[in-house]
C-alpha cells in the first residue's frame, strides 16, 4: 500500500453500554513482535445499527490471530474492517481508529483497492473463478500489470507451492479451477491470494465446508506460511484455534432486550494458551468450556 499521509480520523467516542465490561488483555508470556494492526475504540455500524462496539486490540507480524465467539458476535465484521471490505456494504461505517503498520487505514487519501492488494482475504466458501487453474492464480498479477509469460509462470508455480497444491495440479494447470475438490479449491483460492504477495492474509472460516483431511492440510499450510505472512482467522472451531493460533480474541454479544438487537463486543484477548487454559473473564471461561454457545 502506498504510504498514506498521517491524517487523523475523526472518531467521536461512544457511550459504553452499561452491560459491557472492557476486554481484558492477558499477561504477555513473551514480548510481542512488530504491530501490524492496532485498533482503538472501534465500533462498526450498518446504518443506525451498531453491529460491533469498542474493539481495541493489536495484532502482530508473523503470528496467527484467531477470532472466536458465538454466531452474531461480529467476528467477520471486524475481520472485513481490516481490509475495508465493509466499504462495499451500503450504509456501513467505522468509528474509532484502525491502523495498519502505524498508518490510519481509513484516512481519506488511502485507496481501499491498494489496501486490499496488501491485505488479502480467503472466504468461507471456496470461490474459484470459472477459469483455468493457471488463470485463477495469474489473475491478480495480470490485474497489477504483469504480462510477461515467464514471470507469470514463476508466480503461479511459487504460489501453488506455497499453498501446498503444486504437486496435485502441475500436470493440469489448464483444467478448470471449478473441477477441483473442496479442499483443493480452497487451497487454489489461497494461492490466488498469495500470488499478489500480500503482507496479511485474512481467513473467514476457511475450513468450515471442508472434511477433516482437507482441514488438516489448510492448517498445516497456515503454519508453513506464517513466517512470511501475518494471518488472522475467524473460526467457530475452538480446537482449530488452539491448534493454529498464537493469540485469540473472544467476542460475545450484548443483547438489548427493549430493542431486541445484538451488538458484538470484544470480551478478552491474549495468548491462545491463556485464553483456553486460564481465561480472565467468566464469559470467556463459559464459552471455551462449552457452557455458553
Amino acid at each position: 500500500m502506498e504510504q498514506p499521509e498521517q491524517n487523523v480520523i475523526a472518531s467521536p467516542q461512544l457511550a459504553e453500554p452499561t452491560a459491557q465490561q472492557q476486554a481484558r488483555p492477558a499477561p504477555e508470556a513473551a514480548g510481542p513482535g512488530t504491530t501490524v494492526f492496532d485498533t482503538q475504540d472501534v465500533s462498526i455500524y450498518y446504518g443506525s445499527f451498531r453491529a460491533v462496539t469498542d474493539v481495541s486490540l493489536s495484532m502482530y507480524e508473523n503470528e496467527i490471530t484467531a477470532f472466536i465467539g458465538p454466531s452474531g458476535c461480529g467476528k467477520t465484521t471486524v475481520l472485513r474492517t481490516l481490509n475495508r471490505l465493509n466499504d462495499l456494504v451500503a450504509g456501513a461505517r467505522v468509528e474509532g481508529d484502525v491502523r495498519y503498520r502505524g498508518a490510519p487505514l481509513y484516512a481519506k487519501d488511502v485507496s481501499a483497492t491498494a489496501v486490499r492488494r496488501r491485505i488479502g482475504m480467503v472466504f468461507q466458501k471456496p470461490n474459484p473463478f470459472p477459469k483455468s487453474i493457471f488463470d485463477n492464480v495469474a489473475y491478480g498479477p495480470r490485474i497489477n500489470g504483469i504480462r510477461n509469460k515467464g514471470q507469470l509462470n514463476e508466480i503461479v508455480e511459487r504460489s501453488l507451492r506455497q499453498a501446498a497444491l503444486w504437486d496435485e495440479v502441475k500436470n493440469r494447470l489448464h483444467a478448470s479451477g471449478l473441477s477441483l475438490s473442496g479442499g483443493q479449491a480452497q487451497r487454489l483460492c489461497i494461492a490466488r491470494t498469495l500470488a499478489v504477495e500480500p503482507d496479511v492474509v485474512l481467513m473467514d472460516e476457511p475450513c468450515s465446508a471442508l472434511d477433516p483431511i482437507a482441514t488438516g492440510k489448510i492448517e498445516d499450510l497456515m503454519h508453513e506460511i506464517k513466517s512470511r505472512y501475518t494471518i488472522i482467522i475467524v473460526t467457530h472451531n475452538m480446537q482449530q484455534a488452539t491448534r493454529v493460533s498464537d493469540r485469540t480474541a473472544f467476542y460475545s454479544v450484548l443483547r438489548d432486550e427493549q430493542s431486541d438487537t445484538r451488538t458484538g463486543v470484544l470480551v478478552e484477548y491474549g495468548r491462545t494458551e491463556q485464553i483456553f487454559q486460564d481465561p480472565v473473564d467468566e464469559r470467556t471461561k463459559a464459552y471455551v468450556t462449552g457452557r455458553m454457545g
